[in-house]
């Protein structure tokens, strides 16, 4: 499939890179169908409209930046997105222009079911996370303790 993108040009994507938002992303419900497109060589996707061009989001791997970081996945959720076994949770980045001002947003990550091509953004309640953390904080922090 072949889909145009504001900052990537004309991308052909495979079928297994599609995933179906039943609900859409909050503040983008109309839009259902969006590719998840790796950025080579680094911890980051694109998460682009197969229909919108202007429409994508810059996601991480939290787990990347946050190792320590965990929720539940409720009942409800998980049957929702009909996950069995696998799961894939990326979670929104806000590029600042000083890139240590960046934030990742820990409280809604978007939950994947990789074998039944679909997805959700979720809001975890009950946390400590909320939706602007530093994107480098916990590596700083880690960094800084290996380095003495």
């Amino acid at each position: 499939m072949i889909i145009e993108t504001l900052s990537m040009g004309t991308l052909e994507v495979r079928e297994d890179q599609v995933f179906h938002f039943a609900k859409g992303i909050p503040g983008f419900d109309e839009e259902a169908d969006f590719a998840l497109v790796a950025l080579e060589e680094s911890p980051f996707w694109v998460l682009q409209s197969v229909k919108e061009r202007g429409h994508s989001f810059l996601l991480a791997d939290p787990f990347t930046f946050y190792p320590s970081y965990e929720f539940e996945l409720p009942d409800d959720e998980a049957e929702e997105l009909g996950i069995e076994s696998d799961v894939v949770v990326r979670c929104i980045v806000t590029l600042k222009e000083q890139v240590e001002a960046s934030t990742i947003n820990l409280l809604a990550p978007i939950i994947f079911n990789p074998s039944g091509l679909t997805g959700k953004q979720i809001v975890i309640h009950r946390t400590s996370y909320h939706t602007k953390h530093s994107l480098l904080q916990e590596q700083l922090v880690t960094d800084g303790k290996d380095g003495g």
